[in-house]
């Protein structure tokens, strides 16, 4: 079983890194392999609606940035994590453009798959982000990987963010939570329990 830590932020070792090292950390303590992606300081491209990446299935037309690599690491990964930073009170844009197109163009990899959303903020806005990344999971039939209190830390730098004791004790058990909801889902498939057969293509308009 594999779980892919995805890191929003700009700085590959800043605050957001901090958070997702130690789920990370507990993650292989549970046996549960781990890979920290950091979405890197180049461009990436917003989604267009180009419909292109219908024809191009299973990825998105555009590959001048890292959003392929990662559809392909997620169709290898059995869970996720996606971290971000708070700015002005939401997610990274950064983070945002990467799960637009993740998601458009590779639903099929995320599908029915544990995710868990990670904010990390000096003060405030923590919740509203984490709100934000979880709905990209509640479109894809994700189950949703909570914890003992909402899944953020804070602090302005790294080692402010390892004062939050209570922060880190969040992550700890968030990588607790998605290690056991993985072990169960890998027990269900032993036993026979599949992916449930649900009912797709209708889509409503409600322009006349």
């Amino acid at each position: 079983m594999k779980v892919l830590l995805v890191n929003g932020s700009a700085k590959s070792n800043g605050c957001t890194y901090t958070a997702l090292h130690e789920v990370e950390r507990v993650l292989n303590q549970e046996g549960i392999e781990t890979e920290i992606a950091w979405l890197g300081l180049g461009p990436i491209r917003d989604c267009i609606g180009c419909g292109q990446c219908n024809a191009k299935h299973p990825g998105c037309v555009f590959d001048d940035d890292p959003i392929n690599e990662l559809i392909a690491k997620a169709r290898e990964a059995d869970g996720f994590v996606f971290g971000t930073p708070v700015y002005y009170a939401h997610p990274s844009g950064r983070i945002l453009s990467a799960l637009d197109r993740m998601f458009y163009a590779g639903k099929s990899a995320f599908a029915h798959k544990p995710g868990a959303a990670v904010a990390s903020a000096r003060r405030a806005g923590t919740t509203a982000s984490v709100d934000v990344l979880n709905k990209y999971f509640t479109i894809a039939e994700m189950p949703v990987i909570s914890s003992s209190y909402w899944n953020m830390v804070h602090g302005n730098r790294p080692e402010e963010t390892l004062q939050d004791k209570e922060g880190l004790q969040v992550m700890r058990n968030l990588g607790r939570n998605m290690a056991w909801l993985l072990k169960c889902i890998k027990a269900g498939e032993q036993k026979g329990i599949s992916i449930p057969e649900n009912e797709y293509g209708e889509k409503t308009n409600y322009i006349r």
